[in-house]
């Protein structure tokens, strides 16, 4: 199992909403994992204004990685929704100095190839998560860090691509861990699900027959959710729940070489 895991997540749920299961299993048999929350998460909301909602994730991110069994979370702190405005390559830097600083056996972050993505936050975090594992061994970068060049062992990359998952993690042990840690995500669990019954309302469903109490329990209604796209996954590899990553480890070449089985 690994030492230390660090992850690099775009908002304060999705750590948690990709790859809970995955790292409570970690956590459970003792590594260290540390969450990295890039954005502030103030734009996630169609209740609270932005500047409250703030203080709001932060707390919720807290509660949920107790929950999970990981270490507090490292906030950046940049607005949500504004990754794409900032200067090239920022987060990239403060991507490699985390890694240089914390030495993870293993990374986790979002897959920059991943067909499907829409989010800007996601797209600028998942491209600057790629060229920093790749790039923190170059001594020649970044050297005003102060920090020793650094090679990344293995790289989990989650999205819900199916064509790039070549890696599917059985949570079905963690899946309840999972959940939980989610649970303390209140105000984006509450967001999704009046999301997705807005939506409804529009394409003309009766969301109270169709959904009955599932309306007045958007946790109920995430469970379901989670658990029937964690199930979808899982089959892929034989499992009751899974969850799909872009697993990387070596150069291919150097794979190729490596002992089969």
């Amino acid at each position: 199992m690994p030492h230390t895991v660090l992850v690099f997540a775009p908002h304060p749920d999705d750590a948690e909403y990709y790859a809970g299961g995955t790292l409570a299993g970690w956590i459970a048999s003792g590594s260290r994992v540390i969450l990295v929350t890039v954005t502030d998460g103030s734009k996630g909301s169609f209740a609270h204004p932005s500047e409250q909602l703030t203080a709001m994730r932060h707390a919720e991110a807290e509660a949920a990685a107790k929950t999970l069994g990981a270490e507090s979370t490292i906030f950046l702190g940049y607005p949500d929704f504004e990754l794409d405005t900032l200067p090239v390559g920022q987060i990239r830097r403060d991507f490699i100095r985390l890694l240089r600083q914390y030495k993870p056996d293993i990374l986790v972050a979002q897959d920059a190839f991943a067909q499907g993505e829409i989010h800007p936050d996601h797209c600028v975090v998942a491209r600057a998560a790629v060229e920093a594992a790749n790039f923190s061994k170059l001594p020649g970068l970044y050297p005003e860090l102060g920090l020793e060049p650094y090679v990344v062992p293995e790289k989990y990359y989650y999205s819900e691509d199916p064509a790039r998952w070549n890696k599917i993690v059985d949570i079905s042990a963690t899946f309840e861990r999972k959940i939980a840690a989610m649970a303390a995500h209140k105000s984006q669990i509450e967001f999704m699900v009046a999301e997705l019954l807005e939506q409804a309302r529009q394409a003309g469903i009766n969301v109270e027959e169709t959904m009955g109490g599932f309306v007045q329990d958007p946790l109920a209604a995430f469970q379901m959710g989670m658990g029937s796209m964690n199930a979808e996954m899982g089959a892929k590899a034989g499992y009751d729940l899974g969850e799909g990553f872009y697993y990387e480890r070596y150069h291919p070449l150097v794979e190729a070489m490596l002992p089969q089985g």
